[in-house]
C-alpha cells in the first residue's frame, strides 16, 4: 500500500531568508493527518540564503539527521561541536536530556539545501551525542547505500531507533531493489529527478509511505537521487 505526499502538498513557506518545506506537522504549519509516519516525525527541505541561519536553540529526546545537498551549513552546538556539513555528508544529533545548536549558511554568496529529518528515539533520556559523516557520491551510485543504522553498521551513523536510512544516485533508467521485512514499513522521499516505484511516478520533493509491500523496485526517470526509510 502506497499514501504519496505530493511535493506541492507540503507545508512551510518562503520567508525571504528561509524557504522551507514541511512533509510533517511542524511550527506554525499543523495538519492532523500528518503528524508523521511510524517513527518519522519531520521531514523538513530547507534552502537558507547566504550568511542566514536558525540561531540557538534546544531540542530534546530526538534523533536528528541532517544531509546537505547543495552548499556548507555551519553547526555549533552545547557539546562543544563546531562542524561544517557539506553536500554528500551528514550529521546525527542525539539530543536526549536536551542540547542548544544553532545552524547557518556559512557562505556569503551561495546558498544552502539540505534535509532535515527528526526520528523517535527508541527510548528518552539518552546522554546528547553528535556524529558526522561523508557519504560520496560515487559509493552510492546505482545501489542503495545505508547511511544511519541502530549498528552504526558498514561506516553509517548510529541512531538509537530500529531504523534504517539509505540514500542512493541513480542515471537515467537505473533502478535498484529493496526487500521489506513482515511487519516493517517504509518511506520513500524524492530528493532530486523523478523516479518510479513499482511503477508509482514520484517527482522531486515527493514522498511516500509505504506498508504491506514486501519489495520495492525504484527506477530512475532522469537522473535522481533518494532518501529510503526502513522502519518499524
Amino acid at each position: 500500500m502506497f499514501r504519496t505526499r505530493p511535493a506541492e502538498a507540503r507545508g512551510g513557506g518562503d520567508h525571504g531568508w528561509l524557504n522551507t518545506r514541511h512533509t510533517f506537522s511542524f511550527n506554525d504549519y499543523y495538519d492532523p493527518q500528518y503528524m508523521g509516519f511510524r517513527v518519522l516525525r519531520v521531514i523538513n527541505e530547507d534552502r537558507v540564503q547566504p550568511g542566514q541561519g536558525f540561531g540557538t536553540h534546544g531540542h530534546r529526546d530526538m534523533e536528528i539527521v541532517t544531509y546537505v545537498l547543495e552548499g556548507a551549513l555551519a553547526h555549533q552546538d552545547s557539546l562543544g561541536t563546531g562542524a561544517v556539513l557539506r553536500p554528500g555528508e551528514c550529521q546525527r544529533m542525539t539530543a536526549g536530556t536536551g542540547i542548544r545548536h544553532s545552524e547557518f549558511n556559512s557562505s556569503e554568496t551561495e546558498p544552502v539545501h539540505f534535509y532535515q529529518i527528526w526520528i523517535i528515539p527508541d527510548r528518552q533520556g539518552l546522554r546528547p551525542s553528535y556524529e558526522q559523516r561523508s557519504f560520496p557520491e560515487e559509493e552510492r551510485w546505482g545501489r542503495l547505500q545505508v547511511v544511519a543504522s541502530p549498528d552504526g553498521r558498514d561506516g553509517s551513523l548510529t541512531i538509537r531507533q530500529d531504523a534504517e536510512v539509505f540514500l542512493a544516485s541513480l542515471g537515467e533508467g537505473q533502478q535498484v531493489p529493496h526487500e521489506i521485512r513482515p511487519g516493517r514499513h517504509a518511506w520513500l522521499q524524492v530528493l532530486r529527478g523523478a523516479v518510479q516505484l513499482n511503477g508509482l511516478a514520484l517527482a522531486v520533493g515527493d514522498g511516500v509511505a509505504i506498508s504491506d509491500e514486501p519489495s520495492l523496485t525504484i527506477r530512475a526517470a532522469t537522473p535522481s537521487e533518494v532518501m529510503l526509510f526502513d522502519l518499524p
